[in-house]
C-alpha cells in the first residue's frame, strides 16, 4: 500500500508540471504579444488567470473562497496571503480578478517556460542582496501609479512545514502606507495539505480562502508600518487557526 502511495505522490507531481507547462505551449503566441508592452498586462493577467484555473482544476482541487469585501475594478491594493505552496501563485489569481503583479523570489525565474513569462512580468526579488529588495520598491510604484495591484508574500519565503505562519517582513507594508493603498489580508487553509513543498505529500480536495475586510492606509505615516504589519498577520493567524 506504501509503494502505491508513493507512486502517486510522484505521478501526482510530474502530473503537476504538466498542467504547468501545455497551457503556455498554446497560448504561447498570445502571452508572448502580451508583454511586449506594459499597457498590455491586463490582457496578460486574463490569460494567466486562465492558466491558473486549468491548473487546479486539472489538479483536482475545488476552490472555496469567502469574501468580506471585493476589491473595486480600476483600484490598486496591496493583497498579502500567508505562503505555503507553489500552488499559492495560481490560487491567487483565480482569487483576485483585479490585474495585479507579483513580487516574488528570482529563482523561480529558472523554471522552463513559466520562467520566461515570469521573470518578464512580474517584480523579481534577491532576499539576499539589499539593493535588489530596494529595486523592488522603485519596480512596484512604476506599476502602482499604473493602477495595477501588488501582491506579495510577506512571510519572505515559504516557512518550515511546523511553522503555522512565520514573521512578516515589513516591505509590503511601507509601499501600501507610502502610497495609501488598502491592504488585502487574505488567508489559504489548505495549500499546505493539498500540495505543499514536502515531495511525499498532497492530493486533490478543497482549497478554502478567505479574503478579510481590507484594511485601509490614508490616515498611516510610516512609522505605523510596523503596527499595520502587525494587524494583518494577526488576521490570517486567527483565521487559520479558525480553519483548524
Amino acid at each position: 500500500m506504501r509503494v502505491f502511495k508513493y507512486l502517486f505522490w510522484i505521478l501526482y507531481r510530474i502530473w503537476f508540471y504538466v498542467l504547468v507547462a501545455l497551457p503556455i505551449v498554446f497560448l504561447f503566441p498570445l502571452l508572448f504579444v502580451s508583454i511586449l508592452k506594459e499597457k498590455w498586462y491586463p490582457f496578460f493577467f486574463k490569460l494567466a488567470r486562465i492558466w491558473a484555473k486549468f491548473i487546479l482544476i486539472g489538479m483536482g482541487f475545488y476552490f472555496k473562497i469567502e469574501r468580506e469585501q471585493t476589491p473595486e475594478y480600476g483600484k490598486s491594493y496591496m493583497l498579502i496571503a500567508n505562503h505555503t505552496s507553489m500552488a499559492d501563485i495560481m490560487l491567487m489569481l483565480v482569487t483576485v480578478s483585479n490585474p495585479f503583479v507579483f513580487v516574488g523570489k528570482k529563482e523561480l525565474a529558472n523554471i522552463p517556460l513559466f520562467g520566461f513569462f515570469y521573470k518578464r512580468t512580474c517584480i523579481l526579488v534577491d532576499r539576499s542582496s539589499v539593493r535588489s529588495r530596494q529595486a523592488v520598491f522603485l519596480r512596484a510604484q512604476r506599476r502602482l501609479k499604473s493602477g495595477l495591484s501588488i501582491c506579495i508574500f510577506p512571510e519572505g519565503g515559504v516557512p518550515d512545514e511546523a511553522i503555522l505562519l512565520d514573521d512578516f517582513k515589513d516591505g509590503a507594508f511601507r509601499l501600501a502606507i507610502n502610497h495609501n493603498i488598502p491592504v488585502v489580508p487574505i488567508t489559504f487553509a489548505d495549500n499546505k495539505k493539498r500540495f505543499s513543498y514536502t515531495f511525499f505529500s498532497g492530493g486533490p480536495g478543497v482549497m478554502r480562502v478567505k479574503v478579510h475586510t481590507f484594511l485601509p492606509t490614508e490616515a498611516l505615516q510610516i512609522e505605523h508600518t510596523k503596527s499595520l504589519n502587525q494587524t494583518s498577520r494577526n488576521i490570517i493567524l486567527n483565521q487559520l487557526k479558525s480553519f483548524g
